[in-house]
């Protein structure tokens, strides 16, 4: 099933062992945006678990939290989506969406009432609330910490530092050098860190926003029948083409040799007894001859006709409407590929519907044109 395979998304490997530190270190920022984006979708994951749960209590009287539960398990859907989002884009760890083609015998009822997909959401989106508040305010902390340090020689302090609106200033129990090279390691071990801190949410949407288990045999076992049935489809229209394929050469151009045969035999026994009637056999066989070569042109124009190759659709149809006993007038507005012309998949079946449908206008419409 294609949404559950990872987009084909790849990187450059890194090179050496420095490469490698650089590119884990730079990843690892990417997890810190990750967790600074925690805080502010705070609200509507709480406020979805909350409706969600009250939704819940008050459908069993007299129906009356029915559509809080409703909405609330549509916007989990939907919270669900940005956390994958949230995780392939800021983390590289990708979760399976549920397909939209995935079968599913229930009524609607149930699908919507009584679905667990939404009640798995909601204890992840709880997961990402706590866990994900508590990893991002410590690591709000120590980035603080980390770039005051840095900045420390740089900034005006009298051997104290003042947080923003707090006054006096407090004395540093360490000299700058040493609170710019800390802070230095704190830059350093916090994307590390944030990688370390956003494993759990990882884990949870693998095991939680993922389809169930029967959910994805259910829809692999409607994929397995459907691409059964257009196998077989495929094998009944290549073994219908080869019938008509063998009809056609069975009706047309083994018939004109047949006849060539017995005329040029014919021919051989009247050569020495009667030459003027061998000369007219003789013409006949070469008549019979031309009629075998059109006719191997028109089965083989049927397999694949030359012109739609060489010309283009345009011309194929053209040729068509001048072979048709009905008078037809052709129009083709063509949206060109990158190539310049359709796929000629696309032509080929164009040209084919076509064919059978002037073929059918000319033997059982009584049309006057086309």
């Amino acid at each position: 099933m294609s949404s559950s395979l990872a987009p084909a998304v790849e990187r450059p490997p890194a090179t050496g062992t420095a490469g490698r530190f650089l590119r884990s270190w730079g990843d690892g920022w990417w997890a810190v945006c990750h967790l600074f984006l925690t805080p502010f979708l705070l609200g509507f994951h709480l406020a979805v678990v909350v409706v969600m749960i009250v939704g819940a209590a008050l459908t069993p009287v007299l129906l009356t939290g029915l559509p809080l539960l409703v909405m609330s398990r549509w916007a989990a859907r939907g919270l669900a989506a940005v956390e994958r989002w949230r995780l392939w884009h800021l983390l590289g760890e990708w979760v399976p969406a549920l397909p939209r083609s995935a079968p599913d015998p229930r009524p609607w009822w149930r699908q919507v009432l009584l679905d667990a997909q939404p009640w798995r959401t909601a204890v992840h989106l709880l997961l990402v609330s706590t866990w994900g508040m508590v990893a991002s305010v410590l690591l709000a902390s120590l980035l603080g910490v980390a770039l005051a340090g840095v900045a420390l020689p740089f900034v005006p302090h009298e051997g104290g530092l003042s947080l923003p609106y707090v006054s006096p200033g407090v004395a540093l129990p360490v000299g700058e050098g040493a609170a710019a090279v800390t802070g230095l390691a704190l830059l350093l071990v916090v994307p590390f860190l944030a990688r370390t801190l956003a494993l759990p949410e990882a884990a949870s949407a693998r095991v939680l926003l993922a389809p169930m288990r029967r959910t994805r045999e259910a829809f692999l076992t409607a994929r397995v029948e459907t691409l059964t049935q257009t196998r077989e489809r495929a094998v009944d229209s290549v073994e219908a083409e080869r019938r008509r394929i063998e009809r056609d050469l069975h009706d047309g151009p083994q018939q004109r040799l047949v006849s060539l045969a017995m005329q040029l035999g014919m021919a051989q026994r009247e050569l020495e007894r009667d030459p003027e009637r061998a000369r007219l056999l003789l013409d006949k066989a070469h008549a019979s001859a031309k009629e075998a070569v059109t006719d191997m042109r028109q089965v083989a124009r049927g397999i694949h006709p030359p012109v739609l190759t060489d010309r283009g659709l345009d011309a194929a149809l053209s040729a068509l409407a001048a072979s048709c006993p009905v008078p037809v007038a052709v129009e083709v507005a063509l949206e060109p590929g990158p190539a310049g012309r359709p796929a000629p998949t696309a032509e080929a079946i164009a040209y084919f519907c076509v064919s059978e449908a002037l073929t059918n206008t000319a033997k059982h419409s009584g049309a006057t044109r086309a």
